[in-house]
């Protein structure tokens, strides 16, 4: 049987005339307490007098002395009373005195105006994170062409290989396929007309000028850029990036250079790789037109030059850099906790594509007056 000082807490609440007796016994150690909390609590709901019996308490820590004086604090204004407690608990009651539940204060109701200014600081503040890790980006960059010394060489290979060499196959099938159904799409209406010769230079131009570079950009950034930011994002959490820092080595340097160099390299290809990938998938289509190979490249020759495809080839290395600087950047952003690195993984895919996107509104309008 066990002894009378192993017994667990129990609280009895009985009602009396003028208000309610509460029997406390037992060990009021951090588990007991917890076990009879709100049975001791729904006492004080009771209203009138509160007199506690605790002449059954054996064991009385700091979470029974809590209890203890949240009765007292909760009865305020009304007769109350704790008898039968031992001398030695009493004294540390006396000494805590009243524990009053700590108030939950009301979330403020805020107006438009005042939603509309948080949220107008908030995007402030953000946009001043951004400006200044797009200086320190940039400041690292020059330095790294000035002094290709101080880059971790072995870092931008494996990135080069991670985001070039093992995206060859998803990029071969995407140029393919998106030459393909462009090319029959645009036969369909060219064909009532006789101009289904021209569907060579209409895919063409769209691959070497816009779509090449543009779906290139889209997959790097769900494919490597949402890989950095949760590589970087999982050493945030894990407080490495924070060690880097403590010994001295700015996480720009050390993380952000050789991935952004990485994508702002290996982009160009990728978006040559994806344009003959789908110049292939364009002839596969007019050869079923009953064109052969060599109309095709007559048509292909004399509807670009190589300002059409060093102009797609020059936005394809800016969109490497947006992909791999927002990778980065979200990445470096990441709070604690693990959904805080999924969150950085959305955030820079969905912000990569929207810069994407951005930059190719404004390269297409510096183009129309720069007649290129």
């Amino acid at each position: 049987m066990p002894d009378a000082a192993d017994r667990p807490a129990t609280a009895e609440v009985r009602i009396v005339a003028d208000g309610a007796d509460l029997v406390l016994a037992g060990r009021l150690d951090a588990a007991g307490t917890a076990a009879v909390w709100v049975p001791a609590m729904a006492a004080v709901q009771k209203g009138g007098s509160l007199t506690v019996d605790a002449a059954g308490i054996t064991y009385c820590d700091g979470s029974g002395v809590a209890l203890l004086g949240a009765l007292r604090a909760g009865a305020a204004g009304r007769p109350f009373a704790i008898r039968g407690l031992q001398p030695g608990f009493q004294t540390l009651v006396d000494l805590v005195g009243e524990v009053a539940p700590p108030a939950v204060p009301a979330a403020p109701r805020l107006g438009p105006i005042s939603r509309l200014g948080h949220a107008a600081y908030a995007m402030g503040g953000e946009a001043k994170r951004q400006v200044a890790f797009v200086g320190e980006t940039l400041v690292y960059l020059t330095e790294a062409v000035r002094r290709p010394g101080r880059v971790r060489w072995s870092d931008f290979f494996l990135t080069l290989e991670a985001a070039g060499v093992r995206a060859v196959p998803i990029m071969v099938l995407m140029g393919f396929l998106i030459g393909l159904i462009m090319a029959f799409q645009s036969a369909i209406p060219m064909r009532r007309f006789g101009a289904d010769l021209f569907v060579a230079d209409l895919v063409s131009l769209s691959l070497l000028r816009e779509l090449g570079p543009l779906m290139a950009a889209v997959m790097l950034a769900g494919r490597t850029g949402s890989a950095f930011a949760a590589e970087i994002g999982t050493m945030k959490v894990n407080e490495e990036v924070d060690a880097l820092t403590t010994m001295g080595l700015v996480p720009v340097r050390f993380l952000v250079v050789p991935r952004v160099l990485a994508a702002i390299v290996v982009m160009p290809f990728l978006a040559m790789l994806m344009n003959v990938a789908g110049l292939f998938g364009c002839l596969v289509v007019m050869m079923s037109l009953g064109y052969p190979p060599v109309t095709f490249f007559n048509q292909l020759v004399g509807a670009t030059t190589h300002l059409d495809l060093l102009g797609g080839l020059f936005k394809a290395a800016v969109f490497g850099l947006l992909v791999g600087g927002v990778g980065c950047m979200r990445g470096l952003q990441t709070t604690t906790g693990a959904a805080a690195v999924g969150e950085s993984t959305t955030r820079s895919v969905v912000s990569g594509i929207l810069l994407i996107i951005l930059a190719d509104g404004l390269f297409a309008v510096l183009f129309f007056y720069l007649d290129l």
